[in-house]
């Protein structure tokens, strides 16, 4: 799966005590965020994974580059041509998990991006000052003071990441778990086949 990358994003300079514990999974699930908290972000960015597109005569998944909105590299999978109803079953429970990662992250990345300028500009207007300075560079926040809003903001999404992190590990157990019985459904094919021929 490539959905480390979308870490990066979010907890890449977080500060405090509870970085560290959300490094080691993901974060939250698209199930703890109420629809109003859904509706008081702007719409996320077309996705791109769309235009990605590996050669017709590959027979293995692709790894694209990383999508804009959500950081995550797209995976498009191979389909075998005499696909088993087992690896099927894989093959769309990576598809589903990847969507739900890629929709999670958007959300995630856009909020984050929102709430972050929206922090800059507070603290710069109870200061006096604008958001350029008399040479039109954009006027930034010392590092203590950017602390302290990841800080607010992992604090606020602490519920949301663990419940994603939560599901994450459900999915990851339940693929890896298929990934298995595929592996030994294949070597059971390759032996069938071997006893076959040698019967000829």
């Amino acid at each position: 799966m490539a959905t480390a990358a979308g870490l990066r994003v979010v907890v890449g300079r977080w500060k405090g005590r509870r970085a560290a514990a959300a490094a080691r999974g993901r974060f939250a699930s698209t199930s703890a965020e109420g629809p109003e908290k859904e509706s008081a972000l702007p719409p996320p960015p077309e996705n791109r994974i769309s235009g990605f597109c590996p050669p017709s005569h590959s027979c293995h998944d692709w790894i694209g580059p990383p999508d804009q909105c959500s950081n995550l590299r797209p995976i498009v999978f191979y389909i075998p041509t005499h696909e088993s109803p087992l690896e099927r079953r894989l093959r769309e429970l990576r598809q589903e998990t990847q969507a739900w990662n890629q929709q999670f992250w958007t959300n995630q990345n856009v909020s984050f991006r929102k709430e972050k300028e929206d922090f800059i500009h507070s603290r710069l207007k109870a200061k006096g000052l604008e958001l350029r300075d008399e040479k039109g560079l954009k006027t930034t926040l010392g590092a203590e003071e950017m602390a302290e809003f990841y800080q607010l903001f992992l604090d606020k999404n602490f519920k949301k990441h663990r419940l994603y992190n939560r599901d994450w590990y459900k999915r990851n157990f339940t693929i890896t778990l298929i990934m298995g019985q595929v592996a030994f459904e294949r070597a059971w094919r390759r032996l069938g086949l071997k006893k076959i021929k040698t019967e000829d």
